[in-house]
């Protein structure tokens, strides 16, 4: 029996099976607001049948957000859109959902990648705020540091945000610390230079995000997961690394997360990091040892048989897949029917099962290539 394809409970929820489809930012937001694409896009993922989809980094005010074009949930604008999102999603399969909670940090303000890799143009950019006014690369503005005052508004940002999501439907949150945000810019002595509380030491590295961890879960309810993204290793010396990784998931499992994605690298443009097949599962690994917590693991887990290992061998509990899914929607059918797992189709799309239709194979110009 396959194990990827073995439900998983979290907290109160049970996701169906055990792939997630990543969050991935689709720059096409207006002001904030999810757009017909968001619903053509994760609809379609949505009937495919993952057991949890997580929606694109989504900031907590409209500074958090990466780019002008990246969703928001800030004021009811937002969580109207949101809300009518999240119904659809719903209503087209029994895949989860959850949202990733962000503030962008110093990387925010950011150009849509096709239209470059440096800060958004000065009509639509804004100044970023970060843990200390380093900027991100070179090119780059400097942030304005955060002061006492800053941090109380975005711990309360945050705050606000996770409320709006629970109205809005959403089963579960994951905080996104990871990828060189906010967040994981605290945790990095490379972006964190700060000399009070917050800044040195670790502990006071971890000291923001864990407050902020500490105030969404006493805001999301108990029975609904409350999961984070973290980058394991900056992959930098003086960087942020995987035994400090292990530290902070000690500390935040003990708060009340219900689960971990592993990813690692993005808090500086000129890390070297060695991509290849599976290259962050061994993180992933690690920090599973550390917190016990559900792990989630990322980063080109791209065949069905490498996630199968993936779980069935203990090194993370799901596995999440993002350019898979964009290349190829049904990923989660075509990996089933490899592993022999049963899956259920949506009624529309049935035909395209062998279960259904014994052409079905043949029907698939790829695999009929093959």
């Amino acid at each position: 029996m396959s194990k990827l394809f073995s439900p998983l409970s979290l907290a109160g929820l049970e996701l169906p099976n055990r792939v997630v489809v990543a969050p991935m930012c689709q720059y096409s937001a207006v002001d904030g607001r999810a757009q017909d694409w968001h619903t053509q896009h994760y609809g379609a993922l949505a009937a495919s049948g993952p057991g949890m989809i997580v929606l694109e980094a989504t900031g907590v005010t409209p500074e958090g957000r990466i780019s002008p074009a990246c969703l928001s949930l800030h004021d009811d604008a937002t969580e109207a859109a949101m809300t009518k999102l999240v119904a659809q999603l719903k209503s087209f399969g029994s895949s989860k959902i959850a949202v990733q909670l962000a503030h962008a940090g110093r990387k925010g303000s950011s150009a849509r990648p096709w239209e470059g890799s440096g800060p958004a143009a000065a009509h639509e950019g804004w100044t970023n705020l970060a843990p200390s006014a380093v900027p991100f690369d070179d090119g780059w503005p400097a942030p304005e540091a955060l002061d006492e005052a800053g941090l109380t508004r975005l711990r309360q940002a945050f705050v606000d945000s996770a409320k709006r999501a629970l109205r809005a439907g959403f089963d579960a949150i994951e905080v996104h610390s990871a990828h060189g945000y906010l967040l994981h810019q605290f945790l990095s002595p490379l972006a964190n230079k700060r000399t009070d509380s917050y800044g040195g030491s670790l502990e006071n590295r971890m000291r923001f995000p864990l407050e902020v961890i500490a105030a969404m879960r006493a805001a999301w309810p108990e029975g609904k997961p409350l999961g984070i993204r973290i980058s394991a290793t900056d992959w930098l010396d003086g960087g942020f690394t995987v035994e400090e990784a292990c530290i902070y998931a000690k500390a935040f499992a003990a708060l009340g997360i219900d689960y971990v994605c592993v990813s690692s690298g993005g808090v500086a443009p000129k890390a070297s990091i060695p991509v290849g097949p599976g290259y962050q599962v061994h993180l992933a690994e690690a920090i599973r040892k550390a917190c016990g917590l559900p792990v989630r693991a990322v980063g080109l887990i791209a065949t069905p048989e490498a996630a199968e290992a993936v779980v069935a061998e203990g090194k993370a509990d799901m596995v999440a897949i993002g350019r898979g899914f964009l290349d190829n929607p049904r990923w989660v059918w075509h990996a089933a029917e490899r592993l022999g797992a049963e899956l259920p189709y949506v009624n529309q799309y049935r035909f395209a099962s062998g279960r259904y239709w014994p052409g079905a194979a043949i029907a698939r110009p790829r695999e009929a290539a093959e």
